[in-house]
Order: C-alpha cells, then sequence, then structure tokens
C-alpha cells in the first residue's frame, strides 16, 4: 500500500536534467546544489543518484555532515562556509572545500592549526551586496589567503548573480565585467553561473556552473522554461481523495466558510495540508490535478486537508488519486497561483510527506 501524501521522485529525470545542463555547459564542471534537503528531495537519495555531478554544493556543514555519512565520496563544496574556528577540523577530516566570503573567515584560516591545507572558493560581491569581499577588499583577501599555510593553492574564485532570471537587466553585465576584471588573470577555477546563469547567460559557465532549482526539473522563474531547455519535473506530489460529498448551492465549507458554493456540485477532500507542508494561504482557486483534469481549492486549506470542487457530474471517489504538482501540474504554475515561488513550494515538505524513488 502507497503512503499518502508522498512525493514521488524520479531518478531518470534527475539524470535526464544533469545531462541537459551538462550539454548547456559542455565546457564546465557541474557542481550540483543539494542545500535545503536537495530542494526537498532527499538528500542523500539525490546525491548517490548524481554520481555523474563532479560535486556537490550545500549550505551548511551540518549538511555536508551528513552527505558523508551516506558514504558519498564526491567532491563538497560548503557555500556558506565555517563560522567557528572549530569546524575548519572537519574540513580537514572529511575532504570538503569551503567559501570564504568574510574577514572572519580569513582570519580562522589563519590563525587555526590543520594538519593539511582546505581547499578555499574566494567569493566577491559583484553586486548581490549580500555575501562577497566587495571589489575594493578583494586584492586584499586574496593576498592574505595566498600567504596563508592552511589555504590550498591556487585559490577558486566565485561570485552569484542577484538577477539572472532577468537577463535583459543591465547588472547581470555589470556583475560579469567586475568578476571578469576581478579574477581573469588568477590562477584558479572560477564559478558563476546559478540556474539562471546556466539558462540565461551563456558568457557565465566558466569553469564550474552551480545548478540548484534547474537540477530538479523547475525554472528559476515563474514561466516554463525549465520545459522549454528540455528539464523535466524530477518531483510528482500526489496525495489521495478520502471524501466525495454532494454538496448544495449556497453552502459554506472550511474553516471560517471563506467560500460558498455557486451550484449544486460535488467536493472532494484531499489528505494533504499546511502539516504536510502545503502552503495555508493557497486561495481559492489554486489550481489541483485530479483524474486528467484540474481542480480548483475552495475553502481553507486545513491542517490534513483541503477541499476541491470537483464540479456537480463528477465521477470521482474516495481513494482516487490527486497530482498537487509535478508532470502533469508544473510546480511554477501553482506557485504562481498562490504568489510564491517554487523553490519554496518544493523545500518546506514536512517529515509527513514520504519520499519514495523510483
Amino acid at each position: 500500500m502507497k503512503p499518502f501524501p508522498r512525493a514521488e521522485i524520479s531518478r531518470q529525470a534527475l539524470l535526464q536534467n544533469l545531462s541537459r545542463l551538462k550539454q548547456l555547459a559542455p565546457n564546465s564542471k557541474i557542481m550540483a546544489v543539494v542545500k535545503a534537503n536537495a530542494y526537498g528531495h532527499d538528500l542523500i537519495q539525490v546525491c548517490q543518484s548524481l554520481t555523474q555531478a563532479d560535486g556537490f554544493g550545500l549550505a551548511r556543514l551540518e549538511e555536508a555532515l551528513q552527505v558523508r555519512s551516506g558514504g558519498v565520496s564526491a567532491r563538497l563544496l560548503l557555500l556558506e562556509g565555517v563560522f567557528r574556528q572549530e569546524h575548519l577540523k572537519h574540513l580537514v577530516a572529511h575532504n570538503i572545500d569551503t567559501v570564504v566570503h568574510h574577514d572572519n573567515q580569513i582570519a580562522m584560516l589563519e590563525q587555526a592549526q590543520l594538519s593539511r591545507p582546505v581547499t578555499v572558493w574566494l567569493k566577491v560581491d559583484t553586486g548581490m551586496h549580500r555575501l562577497g569581499i566587495r571589489p575594493e577588499d578583494f586584492e586584499q583577501a586574496y593576498q592574505r589567503l595566498m600567504a596563508c599555510e592552511n589555504v590550498a593553492k591556487p585559490i577558486n574564485l566565485m561570485s552569484h548573480f542577484a538577477s539572472a532570471d532577468e537577463p535583459s537587466k543591465a547588472q547581470n553585465q555589470q556583475q560579469l565585467a567586475v568578476f571578469e576584471q576581478l579574477t581573469t588573470e588568477l590562477a584558479g577555477e572560477r564559478s558563476m553561473a546559478n540556474s539562471a546563469g546556466i539558462l540565461n547567460l551563456e558568457q557565465s559557465h566558466f569553469d564550474w556552473i552551480r545548478p540548484g532549482i534547474a537540477l530538479y526539473g523547475v525554472s528559476p522563474s515563474d514561466d516554463d522554461g525549465a520545459r522549454r531547455r528540455g528539464l523535466k519535473p524530477a518531483m510528482r506530489l500526489v496525495s489521495e481523495l478520502i471524501a466525495v460529498r454532494e454538496h448544495k448551492a449556497g453552502e459554506p465549507v472550511g474553516y471560517g466558510g471563506i467560500w460558498r458554493a455557486g451550484q449544486d456540485t460535488r467536493l472532494g477532500v484531499v489528505a494533504i495540508g499546511y502539516g504536510d507542508g502545503y502552503p495555508r494561504n493557497a486561495p481559492q482557486g489554486t489550481p489541483v490535478w485530479v483524474n486528467g483534469r484540474i481542480c480548483p481549492i475552495v475553502g481553507r486549506v486545513s491542517m490534513d486537508m483541503l477541499t476541491l470542487d470537483l464540479g456537480p457530474a463528477a465521477a470521482d471517489k474516495p481513494g482516487d488519486e490527486v497530482e498537487m504538482w509535478g508532470p502533469n501540474l508544473p510546480v511554477e504554475m501553482v506557485a504562481r497561483t498562490i504568489d510564491t515561488i517554487a523553490y519554496e513550494l518544493v523545500t518546506k515538505l514536512t517529515p509527513r510527506v514520504a519520499v519514495q524513488f523510483d
């Protein structure tokens, strides 16, 4: 018996997406980004599936250690770096690369006593203004790292786009120009392209690309760009109807009675709610795929359930499967209706949702 709700993850789709991204950037190595539990797709299973990736990028040390404990020996990059000097020993012990984006991290490396040097990626702030060494401070930071015995040479170099999902924005070319000016003559490998950069800005591919959301077949914007580029959704979020009820015109449904039926109809109750990570603020009309058609959510999403207007002539019955998003119903469409982004939907699923790989 299959559990519900469940997130069905397609290994074939993941591998197809990895291959397609490699086609888009044939001269670059791939640092597959698997932070936030591989964007909700199961960290260890994704890493074990993507053996052809050149490395994996993670946000936090705990994630990297989890990957190592799962038997994954591939190259790992800690995208936020470490924030305590004692954590540097874990980088050495488990062969983990680290990003350096702040003077304090450089000082920790200078002061540490390590058994061998750490591979460092120096991050420059070219315009995102979130993390990174400012351009005017870059030379000093770079020379400090070059002089540090705890840093492996050469030093790798990276930055991050702020608006690559809007390729016509002048900021993209400005960021590229700053990065090129600072790093072109240096020996280390370079990386700048996130998912949007890979899809939209070929000149940003450099030595490494860092696909995140695109790896999972989801567009970095709210359009259908992933599908147009040959990427396939890796997640199918499904549940079941647990009740089908006759509902009279004018009757409300759910907490607060915020929706009333305009005609006699049939309502379907689905076993999924905000306790599973489905957004409580999903408005009336949010689409759900039922037996080959879209049906709208009506009433408020509850902790364990939500309600659909199946229509007056519906033949659906309890036990029928429903797709919350997936190949039939793009998560980007659902996100757009809810006024959020697909990233948030796939990463907010709770442990109540069973994850199954095929």
